[in-house]
């Protein structure tokens, strides 16, 4: 039995325990909020679970094996840290924090602990990505030759609004890529490897007093020699879903949020076929798009599953921070390159 801690008890904390909940052999035992007596009123709808508003508290709870982390972006690395040294496992929300050497101390800090620290990019446990990547490492695209992620994204102006830290460098890192896009980024770069070189412009198009982004493209150059763009906003109405295409000499895929719309090789065979078919319409919520809330949990239980697993077979999970960390970097890179005009060359 594993038993889960969550620091930070927003709207995601649900989405969290609906994922803990739903896995065999886990248990949420324990919530952290430092707003006074929030958690004590959360974890109340919980039988068995105990809130804390004192830190040190929280985590000399002997019970707690794993904490979730779903504070603020720029706030993930103090929890992290301290949760590391008590030498609980920790499972941080995306992105892992909001700067790359922000996500090197966490990774540090559990290398000298010995325990796991990961990251949630949910999408790279759902099937359409999964078989993607497959053909990727069977090389069935052939030579990559160009790669993109678009998320055209809606977000009110009600939603900036909503909470004093969105919209800013401090706590939110950035905008509609640090916040929104990094999911399909994470993909992309799941997909086609590590950047070389970035070339990038922002804006802030129809949101008022933020200090990031709503809108934002990228030129990737990738070391495969690949060429990739980014297309991200939270100004485009209605919103919607996420969608990254894989084209290459011998086969091209387009994957939009949990479906398929190619899915196409040259040497196409009728388990191919077959796969298109079943995948066409395979998204089953909004994916966010224009609604923050309109997401399923199973894709954090599978996250939350594969930490388990890695924990029980003293493994690195499939989404270690190491992993979690290299969309950061290029998001950096491309803010980087927006705010001096220039191209950007990774590592930073």
């Amino acid at each position: 039995m594993k038993k889960f801690g969550i620091i930070g008890l927003g709207n995601i904390a649900k989405t969290h325990i609906q994922a803990i909940q739903s896995l065999e052999d886990c248990e949420f035992v324990a919530g952290y909020d430092l707003v006074p007596k929030k958690a004590e009123a959360f974890c109340s709808e919980y039988e068995g679970a105990t809130g804390y508003d004192n830190i040190d508290e929280f985590l000399s709870d002997e019970r707690i094996d794993i904490v979730t982390i779903t504070t603020p972006s720029g706030a993930h690395l103090e929890p992290a840290v301290s949760a590391l040294k008590a030498k609980k496992h920790i499972i941080i929300e995306k992105p892992l924090e909001i700067t790359s050497k922000r996500c090197d101390l966490i990774i540090k800090e559990a290398k000298r602990n010995g325990v796991i620290a990961a990251g949630i990019f949910q999408s790279r446990f759902h099937e359409a990505p999964k078989l993607v990547k497959k053909a990727v490492d069977e090389n069935r695209f052939g030579t990559l030759s160009i790669c993109d992620a678009q998320v055209k994204w809606y977000r009110s102006q009600q939603y900036y609004d909503s909470a004093s830290w969105r919209g800013t460098w401090a706590l939110d890192g950035g905008g509609a890529l640090m916040n929104q896009s990094i999911h399909a980024i994470d993909l992309l770069l799941w997909f086609c490897g590590e950047v070389e070189e970035v070339t990038a412009y922002t804006a802030l198009r129809s949101h008022t007093d933020i200090e990031v982004e709503d809108t934002a493209t990228a030129i990737l150059k990738f070391s495969n020699g690949c060429l990739g763009v980014i297309e991200g906003t939270t100004s485009a109405y209605p919103g919607f879903l996420k969608k990254i295409d894989i084209c290459g000499s011998r086969g091209s895929a387009s994957i939009e949020e949990e479906s398929l719309l190619k899915y196409e090789f040259a040497d196409q065979t009728d388990e191919d076929r077959k796969i298109f078919e079943r995948m066409t319409d395979n998204t089953k919520t909004g994916g966010g798009a224009s609604d923050p809330g309109a997401i399923g949990y199973h894709g954090h239980a599978m996250v939350f599953e594969d930490v388990v697993t890695a924990i029980e077979e003293n493994r690195e999970p499939l989404l270690s921070a190491s992993e979690a960390k290299r969309s950061v970097e290029v998001i950096e890179a491309i803010y980087i390159s927006a705010r001096e005009h220039r191209p950007v060359r990774l590592p930073l």
